[in-house]
């Protein structure tokens, strides 16, 4: 009797350690990163106003032998830009009145530059789900049978040892 009782017990051993054994589930990771650049390129332009100048000239006139020349200069002023003006007179008694400026260029345009960057990370999990096969379930509900079993053969061994 002691030794099918061992037996059953090696048996019982032997069903626990090789029924159960099953792989772990695997996982993996799947990165996707999206890297956007917005660059955005802007001219500017601008017009600078330009204040009003002027210069006076002021004279006395007279005539010698028929003809008229400047006697006295009682005014001249210079402007912020503009010089004294030249006049003359011609032997024609034309008037000349010339009046010079410096050359202004007043043009100003800059870029400007926006850079933009946008980042889209998306992160992928994917678990795959270990599902046992037929066997192993076999093996498992078979174990569970053979465990309740073996109790009621032990809770009955014991009993009718004690009886006896």
């Amino acid at each position: 009797m002691k030794q099918k009782t061992l037996l059953l017990l090696s048996l019982f051993f032997l069903f626990a350690v090789v029924s159960c054994g099953s792989t772990k589930p695997t996982v993996t990771d799947s990165q996707t990163t999206n890297n956007t650049k917005t660059i955005t390129n802007t001219v500017h332009d601008t017009v600078f106003k330009t204040e009003t100048d002027s210069s006076a000239y002021k004279a006395l006139l007279e005539f010698r032998n028929g003809k008229v020349v400047i006697k006295t200069v009682t005014q001249s002023d210079p402007g912020r830009k503009l010089k004294s003006p030249k006049v003359q007179i011609d032997n024609d008694n034309q008037l000349t009145v010339d009046c010079e400026a410096r050359a202004e260029e007043l043009l100003a345009s800059w870029k400007a530059t926006h850079v933009e960057d946008i980042h889209f990370s998306t992160n992928t999990i994917t678990k795959y789900i270990n599902r046992l096969t037929f066997w192993q379930q076999f093996q498992i509900y078979g174990f569970q049978i053979l465990s309740g079993l073996i109790l009621l053969l032990v809770i009955g061994l014991l009993i009718k040892s004690r009886i006896t």
